[in-house]
């Protein structure tokens, strides 16, 4: 696939690094840039397209997503956006993992408990122009909402926008599975077993969907240090005004979760497994924008 052109716009993303711009303007030359990206790669492909937009927790994937579907359309590209975490397992499925695999796989959000065929089949159907229902995964009840509760989608798409956390992320080496990362893997993943499967996931079914993608767009975050307070802002606006909705993690829940995270974000961050790249700051700010050598060919 060719390298989309380098719209004017990036200019303003080593501005903005340097804070010769106000936040709104690098948002705007970020969403510009990735915008004449996007359809640059649908012009040539001729087809519908897959985007994939990974970052870790609560860097703006959501509504980096929203606004870039807005612009897209403004553009005659109809988007449909799709979230990774919708297609999580059901609390019965993760539940049974939990019993017959490991107990850590009772928690949503690692490669092995996401529902990945459907998924897979999701897309196809959104690529091919077929009406399709689009899961739906209420975060507050951690649990499936019911199929009656789930987006119809009608009408052909130009562009399907996946976007999770995980997205695009690649296997660790082997070697790099020895050593415990946190507290949650020394206490409670001392063999090792649960992180070698979810390794072993992202080197099968996952990392096969990641590979359908046309363009893949990564939002990378300063550190992993800035991860935590942008989860708990996310805790904190969780609408929990639904059945079955639990209450609000404390501060010692909210760590344990996201330990179940830092692994695979902290690879993600070494590891830039995307054709561009937009470096924002604690803010969330867009700082940098960059073609990554090699991901896009000449």
């Amino acid at each position: 696939m060719a390298k989309p052109p380098t719209p004017d716009p990036m200019k303003a993303g080593d501005q903005a690094r340097a804070g010769a711009v106000s936040a709104a303007t690098a948002f705007a030359a970020a969403d510009a840039c990735l915008v004449e990206a996007i359809a640059a790669t649908r012009r040539e492909a001729g087809r519908a397209v897959l985007i994939t937009l990974s970052g870790s927790q609560g860097s703006g994937k959501s509504t980096t997503a929203a606004r870039l579907a807005k612009r897209l359309a403004a553009r005659d590209l109809a988007t449909q956006v799709c979230s990774i975490d919708d297609f999580y397992l059901t609390k019965a499925e993760r539940e049974d993992l939990a019993r017959s695999r490991h107990p850590l796989l009772a928690t949503r959000g690692v490669p092995g408990t996401h529902d990945v065929a459907l998924m897979d089949a999701t897309i196809s159907a959104l690529l091919d122009g077929r009406e399709v229902r689009v899961t739906s995964f209420d975060k507050a009840a951690d649990d499936r909402r019911p199929q009656d509760q789930w987006e119809v989608t009608e009408g052909p798409v130009d562009v399907v926008l996946l976007e999770g956390w995980c997205v695009g992320a690649r296997p660790q080496p082997e070697a790099a599975l020895d050593e415990p990362v946190n507290e949650l893997e020394r206490t409670e993943d001392a063999g090792g077993a649960w992180r070698r499967a979810v390794n072993a996931a992202l080197a099968g079914e996952y990392r096969t969907l990641f590979a359908r993608a046309d363009l893949s767009i990564m939002l990378r975050a300063p550190s992993f240090d800035v991860v935590h307070g942008w989860r708990a802002e996310q805790e904190r606006g969780l609408d929990r005004s639904g059945v079955g909705a639990g209450k609000a993690m404390s501060e010692a829940q909210l760590r344990r979760f996201i330990s179940h995270y830092e692994r695979l974000t902290r690879w993600q961050l070494e590891d830039v497994a995307a054709d561009v790249v937009i470096d924002i700051d604690e803010g969330r700010v867009p700082c940098a924008i960059r073609f990554m050598p090699g991901a896009l060919s000449d």
